[in-house]
């Protein structure tokens, strides 16, 4: 008796007018892959499809501006992103990193300098505002080994404790002795709640500024 199973019947052949039969999944993938790698190839070979690096890095590049300003009596020229704050101009670009970045937002006064005699939150202005202004930061209080006033003050009175706000502080204290708000200590507490203390030397503070003040 015959073991031999008789070969499958031929599949009908498919008719001129009759639809191929939809592509499986799989398929789909494969010639997915393969045409995207072929536009990729020829963006990066031919150039058709991507734009040069280089000219997509300059198109994307951000405003930049060169300001001259004077910081502790030294004459700087620099070039710095328009968004640049001083705050960043003087830590990143001058390497003055008394000044300190506490919020960043203009509301904790670490950051405290002098721009021409004037108190300023370094984080809230503009490097590029301060074409041709003088800038005095802690940095530039002393005078060589020989401490500001204030600062011998601070050490005086035992100002601080953890010491992050006490550039601020000081910076802060010299403009409200040169403005002239120390007729009282309440007068001086106003005119320096923008600073604050976290570890509350407030009262110590106060008692340094009183004397600078009266040592003027």
């Amino acid at each position: 008796m015959s073991t031999e199973l008789p070969e499958p019947a031929a599949p009908p052949p498919t008719g001129a007018g009759e639809s191929s039969p939809a592509p499986t999944r799989r398929t789909f993938i494969a010639t997915s892959t393969a045409l995207g790698g072929a536009v990729v190839a020829g963006g990066v070979i031919g150039g058709t499809f991507l734009a040069d690096p280089e000219e997509a890095t300059a198109a994307e590049r951000p405003p930049s501006s060169r300001v001259s300003l004077t910081v502790n009596g030294t004459s700087h020229t620099v070039t710095v992103d328009n968004r640049t704050s001083l705050l960043d101009l003087l830590r990143e670009h001058l390497g003055l990193t008394g000044s300190k970045k506490g919020c960043n937002a203009g509301a904790c006064g670490a950051c405290t300098v002098l721009v021409d005699g004037r108190r300023h939150n370094a984080c809230l202005t503009l490097a590029v505002r301060l074409e041709g202004a003088g800038v005095t930061t802690i940095e530039g209080l002393a005078d060589g080994d020989q401490l500001h006033p204030l600062q011998q003050a601070f050490i005086d009175q035992d100002a601080f404790q953890c010491g992050y706000c006490t550039p601020g502080q000081i910076v802060s204290g010299v403009g409200c002795i040169q403005e002239g708000h120390t007729g009282s200590p309440e007068e001086i507490r106003e005119w320096m709640s923008g600073n604050i203390c976290r570890c509350g030397c407030y009262v110590k503070i106060v008692r340094a500024v009183e004397q600078t003040a009266d040592r003027k």
